[in-house]
């Protein structure tokens, strides 16, 4: 077995990261990649066949040309060479050209969201319970949002918002503390998810951070295993594998404290670690006991109400429906 072919002579970095962006066809994947790349390149002569693909996906998948390259990269995260691609003499990434301004944006980006936490520390204030139900209204209101703008315009009001949650944790006492705490836990996951849709993985590991942190203080067991379900999204788009399951086997380490929808995305999360490394005996069973959970009572979680659109790789025989 080598990292170019993978097991049984395939291009499993490949298949993987095409199952982690949802395509869970050859065909849906070669589709998605031809549309993708001709809004990209602006270029509607630019096309993928599923035959490319099924190749790509096989024991000798070859070298895509550079515009392609550009492409896969952009689509998917990652270059060719990172995708089981036979890496040709000579070749060299457009981002190394580019290596300077990479380093500086990411610069940037630590610091702008290192800046969205309030520093030192501030005048006591009274805090009204019914903040907690407010921030939680304007929560339902980003999500929506997202759905129709995306990442980059909701970035500033959803960290802004994150940052007076912030100050007034400070002041709050008891139960309105700790709802406080849980609804900040649910921006600083939205911040992170944001980040990370718009591929920012520096800004989206600060707030994934963040979100563990108050996870911690809340001391709310669920929360808990959320934050940690948002550590492992983030390891699975950076295609660490063992990390994404050390990360999920600590979330569910205690799974009988846990509310089903935590642990169904745990279980879900682990299951594109085990796809990561290969194997496909723990992702159908990790899948089937996700699938066993899908009839509990649901128990109402408005830190957990969006966690990030991704679906389970693909087994090798049906899932149940769920009741």
């Amino acid at each position: 077995m080598t990292p170019q072919t993978g097991r049984m002579g395939h291009n499993d970095a490949l298949r993987a990261a095409r199952l982690r962006a949802g395509w869970r066809t050859i065909g849906q994947a070669a589709l998605e990649l031809t549309e993708h790349g001709q809004r990209l390149l602006d270029d509607h002569q630019f096309a993928v066949s599923a035959r490319t693909w099924r190749r790509w996906e096989g024991e000798r998948p070859g070298w895509p040309s550079e515009e392609t390259a550009i492409v896969l990269h952009d689509a998917l995260g990652r270059w060719p060479e990172d995708l089981g691609f036979t890496t040709p003499p000579g070749w060299i990434r457009p981002e190394h050209h580019e290596e300077a301004d990479v380093k500086r944006r990411a610069f940037v980006s630590v610091t702008v969201t290192a800046a969205a936490l309030v520093a030192g520390p501030v005048a006591p204030q009274h805090v009204d319970p019914a903040l907690i139900g407010y921030f939680q209204q304007q929560l339902e209101g980003h999500y929506r949002a997202d759905m129709y703008l995306g990442p980059h315009d909701l970035i500033g009001t959803v960290s802004a918002q994150y940052q007076l949650i912030d100050k007034l944790v400070r002041s709050a006492k008891g139960e309105t503390r700790r709802g406080l705490l849980r609804v900040g836990a649910a921006y600083a996951a939205l911040t992170g998810w944001l980040y990370q849709d718009a591929g920012d993985m520096d800004g989206a590991s600060f707030w994934r951070g963040v979100t563990q942190e108050i996870a911690m203080r809340s001391r709310d067991p669920h929360l808990v295993g959320y934050s940690l379900v948002n550590q492992a999204q983030v390891r699975t788009d950076l295609g660490d594998g063992p990390a994404v399951i050390d990360l999920c086997e600590a979330a569910i380490e205690d799974s009988g404290r846990l509310v089903p929808k935590v642990r169904i995305m745990a279980l879900q999360q682990q299951a594109h670690g085990a796809s990561l490394t290969g194997d496909r005996d723990a992702v159908d069973q990790l899948i089937d006991q996700a699938d066993g959970l899908l009839g509990r009572r649901w128990t109402a979680t408005p830190w957990a109400a969006r966690s990030r659109p991704t679906r389970p790789p693909a087994r090798r025989h049906p899932v149940r429906s769920p009741r």
